[in-house]
């Protein structure tokens, strides 16, 4: 988690390596939490060293809009369906697979409903969501067609704010 830069990541994948001749383990993937802007503008670089990226939505937003999500007057404004914030999540994502690296996205956004089409279309691989939001999200999934969501994704990604993201969403 909180990794910024390539250096964080690889002090801790030596951690990682040096617990491993502790504790052998034969199939073990180890990535990084993309949860600030910087690890989104490195992916290129950390694509290269990571086994995957999860995407943590909710920090991602904070610290992209520069809004405490805990702040009672503010909070409301930190929505990841930001196009900064999915500007990010692309970049992320296509730097991963022109590595051949899987990415995950977690946090409140992977459960919106709103959101889900955006980021099948943004090829996320996989959504993280509470056990409340499974069913759900599984109908969206599966009823979602790739072509319109990529469609749909690449119109997101043109907009001004998050309110003409989910407008358009509305409309898709």
């Amino acid at each position: 988690p909180m990794v910024g830069q390539v250096h964080e990541w690889r002090e801790a994948k030596a951690m990682v390596d040096r617990l491993r001749e502790e504790i052998p383990v034969a199939d073990l993937q180890v990535g990084i939490m993309v949860e600030v802007p910087s690890a989104a503008l490195l992916a290129s670089q950390l694509a290269r060293e990571v086994d995957f990226f999860s995407i943590g939505t909710n920090d991602l937003t904070q610290y992209t809009l520069a809004i405490d999500r805990g702040h009672p007057s503010l909070s409301a404004q930190a929505d990841g369906l930001h196009p900064a914030v999915l500007q990010l999540i692309d970049m992320t994502v296509r730097a991963a697979h022109a590595q051949g690296k899987w990415v995950g996205v977690c946090g409140e956004l992977a459960a919106d409903p709103q959101a889900v089409a955006v980021l099948l279309g943004l090829d996320v691989d996989e959504l993280s969501v509470a056990a409340r939001s499974i069913a759900e999200v599984k109908a969206l999934v599966r009823q979602a067609d790739h072509q319109t969501a990529r469609a749909l994704a690449r119109e997101a990604l043109q907009q001004d704010s998050a309110a003409a993201v989910r407008a358009l969403v509305e409309r898709y």
